[in-house]
């Protein structure tokens, strides 16, 4: 385990502000059932942590609070869609909290699609199989193509959700570059003004 400045560690063990995780094979009762099959799938629950949190404090703004972090430490993944003639393609967004996905840009682009827009809560939560202040961009329906800001993959330790309310997961954040479907995208996010 190492402390809070290079935030990462081994085997699955990191501590980021006033988090400190174990790996992921010590405890899948704190993921979601879909997270730890595809984590158990890459051979990943090692190399990924996870970390018991209060689940009120779930969002990210709270998360960050509470625990003492840096925006730039934590992710958001967010699911955008659109249409193009007649077909809907789905896509998550991993981006910094620091920044937000350009979905009238950089993702509409890659979607191919004349407009992108966020899913409502309502089919983020059912597509998903999470629970809102959860969703993570592990574990996601396979035809998804996961989009992940470059920026977020060059974080030594980066926070994301673990499907549910009342845990996070802490994993370098190359390794959601090895995520199934996964893509990293320079340019993806913009800075929050």
């Amino acid at each position: 385990m190492t402390d809070s400045t290079t935030g990462a560690g081994a085997a699955g063990m990191f501590t980021l502000g006033g988090l400190t995780t174990v790996p992921a094979s010590a405890r899948p009762d704190l993921l979601a059932p879909s997270v730890w099959q595809t984590l158990v799938t890459a051979g990943l629950t090692d190399a990924v942590g996870v970390v018991e949190i209060d689940p009120a404090v779930s969002d990210t703004a709270a998360t960050q609070e509470v625990y003492g972090l840096e925006a730039e430490s934590l992710a958001n993944c967010v699911i955008v869609s659109g249409k193009r003639e007649g077909v809907e393609r789905i896509a998550a967004c991993v981006v910094l909290a620091s920044t937000r996905a350009d979905v009238n840009n950089a993702v509409r682009k890659r979607l191919d699609v004349r407009k992108s827009s966020f899913h409502s809560m309502e089919r983020a939560v059912t597509e998903t199989g999470m629970e809102y202040g959860g969703i993570t961009p592990i574990g996601l329906p396979a035809d998804w193509p996961v989009l992940v800001d470059s920026r977020v993959a060059a974080r030594p330790a980066v926070i994301v959700g673990s499907g549910i309310r009342s845990s996070k997961v802490i994993l370098p954040g190359s390794l959601l570059g090895r995520l199934p479907g996964a893509e990293i995208v320079e340019g993806l996010a913009i800075e929050r003004a």
